[in-house]
């Protein structure tokens, strides 16, 4: 029997009996859907990373050694036909794309042997630097395109709830700059001309700003006046503790809803609403003598009047119409509701998916680098920082919520993978990239002992960062 068949066997063996004696089997049970997806989740990540590296390098003739997923010892490798290691090794937080180098060649002569004439020649750092900057980009580019792909998909596959933030109530001791104030029923359009529609939306928008002292401007859309108004508030320190961090909105003095808008989605076959004219993307302005500015609204009106003619007024791509529809009806906890026979929302076209995939990719990559500045810089705080096991306990909670959520979160974490990649710090690919730009200016390579220095020193901080992560993650449990 193998060896390390032999192992893995007792070591299961001893860990069945611990769980049995210790009545935590049913615990160690619970775990295994976090496990699993957290296998998934990185495995996916890496792999798409890795992959990048890999088939630039391969473009580039350069020859890859080993193409690993995961650090440490192999367990499982097999050979492709152009003399490559595919591998899975034993430790699942990482992997890697090993090249041939003439650095190798020199200290490390078995290790080369087999190879032809030509893969020797064909070594990276034989490689122009574009090459070579094409080669250490192509991984955060590969987790770039993967998040596109899935915010993509997912769009296309669900629905468009329109949903605007609206005031509840506004803080009397918020400090305004401008005129005007917050009122209850305000739609915000904007914050600092950053279009904002969810929870998200804001809370990531304002976070941007924690520390800030200035001044932030809100556009909002009121009912009783026509054209949009601008609200401008002055904050100072803003955000200052992780405590306020976590409800933005909150701290600085308003209570915000998210509300639908009043777009027809589907519209059910032979139902009132198709048997009196309304069509999908319809904008619904009034029904009889309400005035309609939220899905919620139509809902209302409609509910209370079963059996009815009402006139609808709805705005059409720019037209105004006025449809006269007889709203059904239906029995609902013994008691006679109206019934329109619609939905709320609207579908995406590949393309407004795509557009919107790429929009977010492009958004939540900058947000992550001002979050990480502000990291730095202690306006933010560092407890926010998730290590392996608040990644696995997040992978577990959405995968369980559901496949959608689960791939929402993948695509956040390979945005995260491939800027925190980007940053200047060796052995990172951002580092890397440094080097080589260093090098182009210098016209030559840093001296051995320099970039050793330099990369050892990367890699002490990536290992300070994963420690502080998973001191993180502990200390929630705790």
């Amino acid at each position: 029997m193998n060896t390390k068949l032999k192992i893995f066997i007792a070591i299961s063996i001893i860990g069945s009996y611990y769980a049995y004696r210790t009545d935590s089997w049913g615990y160690i049970m619970s775990l295994i859907p976090y496990l699993l997806a957290f296998a998934v989740l990185l495995g996916v990540l890496v792999t798409i990373h890795e992959f990048g590296h890999f088939i630039v390098a391969r473009m580039c003739n350069v020859h890859v050694q080993r193409f690993s997923i995961g650090m440490g010892p192999v367990f499982y490798k097999k050979y492709d036909k152009h003399g490559t290691e595919f591998a899975l090794s034993a430790v699942p937080l990482g992997g890697y794309v090993s090249m041939i180098t003439n650095k190798l060649i020199e200290l490390e002569p078995e290790s080369v042997k087999g190879l032809s004439a030509e893969q020797l020649k064909n070594t990276f750092d034989s490689k122009p630097k574009w090459q070579r900057a094409s080669i250490m980009f192509a991984g955060p580019l590969a987790n770039f395109l993967l998040s596109i792909f899935i915010f993509t998909t997912i769009f296309l596959n669900t629905i468009d709830p329109q949903t605007v933030p609206v005031v509840d109530s506004a803080n009397q001791g918020i400090s305004y700059t401008s005129n005007s104030s917050f009122e209850p029923n305000d739609k915000i359009l904007s914050i600092n001309n950053t279009t904002v529609k969810d929870a998200k939306d804001i809370n990531l928008e304002l976070l941007s700003y924690a520390g800030f002292s200035g001044e932030l401007n809100f556009l909002v859309s009121r009912s009783t006046i026509e054209k949009p108004l601008n609200i401008k508030v002055s904050v100072v320190d803003f955000l200052p503790t992780s405590e306020s961090q976590k409800s933005p909105a909150e701290y600085m003095g308003i209570d915000i809803s998210y509300m639908m808008m009043p777009i027809i989605g589907k519209v059910l076959s032979g139902g009132a609403a198709d048997q009196g004219g309304l069509k999908s993307n319809d904008i619904v302005l009034k029904i009889g003598s309400s005035n309609i500015s939220f899905a919620n609204d139509i809902r209302a009106v409609v509910s209370d009047n079963p059996e009815t003619d009402l006139e609808f007024k709805i705005n059409r791509e720019g037209e105004i119409l006025y449809l006269p529809i007889s709203i059904g009806s239906q029995l609902n906890n013994e008691e006679m509701v109206g019934v329109l026979g619609v939905s709320f929302g609207t579908s995406r076209s590949f393309g407004q998916s795509f557009s919107k995939g790429v929009y977010e990719t492009y958004n939540l990559s900058v947000k992550t680098l001002q979050f990480i500045g502000k990291m730095l810089t202690g306006n933010m705080g560092t407890e926010n920082l998730s290590g392996p096991i608040g990644i696995a306990q997040m992978a577990g909670n959405t995968a369980q919520a559901g496949f959608l959520p689960f791939m929402y979160l993948m695509a956040l974490l390979s945005i995260s993978l491939a800027v925190l990649n980007l940053l200047p710090i060796p052995v990172l690919d951002g580092g890397q990239l440094t080097l080589l730009a260093v090098e182009a200016i210098r016209g030559k390579p840093l001296p051995e002992k320099v970039e050793n220095f330099i990369y050892t020193g990367g890699a002490v901080l990536v290992m300070m960062l994963m420690i502080f992560a998973v001191f993180n993650d502990v200390s929630r449990f705790i």
